[in-house]
């Protein structure tokens, strides 16, 4: 198999996207994530840019890396300045990374408005840079910056940017499509007469986003011959982003057959992605390739019934092979298939009738505003309780929530519950910040004398949506629950439906408690 390998710059390019921070520990956490991941280079950054940069090479110089290469990334010498006394240079030069990864102008536009030189000088301040680190026992990466929109200006001198950093001696030629605004075929066809034109120069690629094709492009180049892909972790970047990583990664070796990382790495491609997504607290994309939690999600009720019958009707790989799961979404479109299959994931079994009956009652519940595939803990109390197998954590009387505000004070919400646990009667009162907070209080309080475990269940997010907006303030309410163990363990979803939002809350906090109490999460996390 031909080798193809991937230079990640989540660390540096990824940070320059809104919102993007990280500190230098956890810099060191992610460059260590990729590095078990497989990738063989790691750029670092601009070394003491900032404090915050000169403190993470420090650190990185202390660490040990079974796979990755740590490089350090910086532009060519200034104009008027010997490459040996240009001072970013030198800082390069005394780091510890064995890589130096410098950017160069190749478009005429930035030779005019940026930088200000001529030519000949831009194809000096290439080679004289290049030449100065080498002689100072760096390996060389050179980005050719703007790279395919020079090629589009004026190809002979594009070309001759990169004659220029070849003879010089670097490891990798890496074409940058900086503004993101190339398509696939016009990847293809530079990389390929770059490739005739050079012959023995090892490409490189790096794309942006902007036109979303950063993918697809680098994709494209490596079927022309490039060997070295940039990008970052979940396609994080300027502006779109850069080329997404963790999209190329399974493309490459999965489908395109090119020896990228370790075959069993590859499995751990979620939880990098999700990993690194954390550290930044955002969100992974739920719709993400590969490594999004709806990237195998099943819906439509012929689509259940095909991966029921064979998972490549409908899946174009095994999601395991990922790191990723199926999912089954119950909702209205859903036939047997889909209920058969979610009972069988929680350990029950539903007879042709059940199964039947099921489907009927789902599509009434999701007619009258329920929405289950964002609610898997109430849809599994459905399927429990149609097969017999649900047992009641309490047996309820009634709840009430009072909330009083006084002028010049804060609003006061309590709440009282009555419910029957076992043969005992419980007559709880609890003051809470909200009324779902208050009978979430009261309720625990009742309850979890019999059921501590059910202490270490967090309520994590509430959200609203009124159903017929057109009904005004006596519109239906639906109320979705998110809850996890306290812990870090499994989490889950609940649902409510009614015209008051207080009983919405109330089913969903109740069903959200019941799931715990009928599969165990409380106590074990599965």
């Amino acid at each position: 198999m031909t080798a193809v390998k991937l230079y990640d710059t989540t660390l540096r390019d990824g940070m320059q996207g809104q919102g993007m921070s990280l500190s230098a520990a956890e810099k060191v956490r992610v460059a260590h994530a990729l590095d078990a991941l497989g990738i063989q280079f790691i750029e670092a950054g601009f070394a003491e840019s900032n404090p915050k940069e000169a403190e993470l090479f420090d650190l990185l110089a202390g660490e040990k890396f079974e796979q990755a290469t740590i490089c350090a990334f910086g532009m060519t010498r200034r104009r008027g300045v010997e490459a040996d006394q240009d001072e970013a240079l030198r800082v390069i030069a005394g780091t510890f990374a064995p890589v130096a990864t410098l950017v160069g102008k190749t478009w005429s536009l930035h030779l005019e408005k940026v930088t200000k030189v001529s030519r000949e000088e831009n194809l000096a301040m290439i080679g004289e840079s290049i030449s100065f680190l080498r002689g100072e026992g760096k390996r060389i990466m050179y980005d050719a910056e703007h790279f395919f929109d020079a090629w589009g200006d004026d190809r002979d001198y594009s070309l001759e940017c990169l004659r220029t950093a070849h003879e010089a001696g670097v490891e990798a030629l890496v074409l940058c499509d900086t503004n993101g605004a190339s398509l696939p075929d016009q990847i293809r066809a530079a990389v390929s007469e770059v490739r005739e034109a050079l012959p023995g120069a090892e490409l490189g690629i790096h794309c942006h986003n902007d036109a979303e094709c950063g993918v697809a492009n680098s994709l494209a180049a490596v079927e022309a011959g490039a060997r070295q892909v940039q990008g970052t972790i979940n396609g994080y970047g300027e502006r779109c982003g850069n080329s997404n990583l963790i999209s190329i990664l399974p493309a490459l070796q999965l489908k395109m057959g090119f020896d990228v990382v370790p075959a069993e790495n590859m499995k751990e491609l979620s939880t990098v992605s999700h990993f690194v997504a954390d550290l930044l607290n955002v969100p992974v994309n739920p719709d993400q390739a590969y490594v999004g939690r709806n990237a195998f999600a099943h819906k439509g009720g012929m689509h259940v019934a095909g991966i029921a019958a064979d998972a490549r009707t409908f899946e174009h790989m095994d999601p395991a092979a990922v790191g990723n799961e199926r999912k089954v979404l119950a909702s209205e479109l859903s036939g047997k298939a889909t209920v058969v299959a979610r009972a069988e994931e929680i350990g029950l079994e539903l007879s042709e009738s059940q199964a039947r009956d099921m489907v009927e009652k789902l599509k009434q519940k999701e007619h009258e505003g329920y929405h289950y595939e964002a609610a898997e803990a109430s849809f599994d109390l459905l399927i429990r309780q149609e097969t017999g197998e649900y047992k009641p954590l309490f047996t309820f009387e009634s709840f009430k929530v009072q909330t009083e505000l006084r002028a010049g004070e804060k609003v006061e919400t309590e709440a009282i519950v009555k419910i029957r646990v076992g043969d005992r009667r419980y007559v709880t009162v609890a003051e809470g910040n909200g009324p779902v907070n208050a009978l979430d209080k009261a309720l625990r309080e009742a309850i979890t004398g019999h059921y501590p475990e059910l202490e270490d269940i967090d309520l994590t997010g509430y959200r609203v949506r009124i159903l017929d907006t057109a009904h005004g303030t006596g519109a239906g309410t639906r109320v979705l629950l998110d809850s996890k163990r306290g812990d870090g363990g499994a989490s889950w979803g609940s649902i409510g439906v009614s015209e008051n939002i207080i009983e919405a809350s109330w089913e969903a906090l109740v069903d959200s408690l019941e799931y715990a109490f009928q599969n165990g999460n409380s106590r074990s996390g599965e």
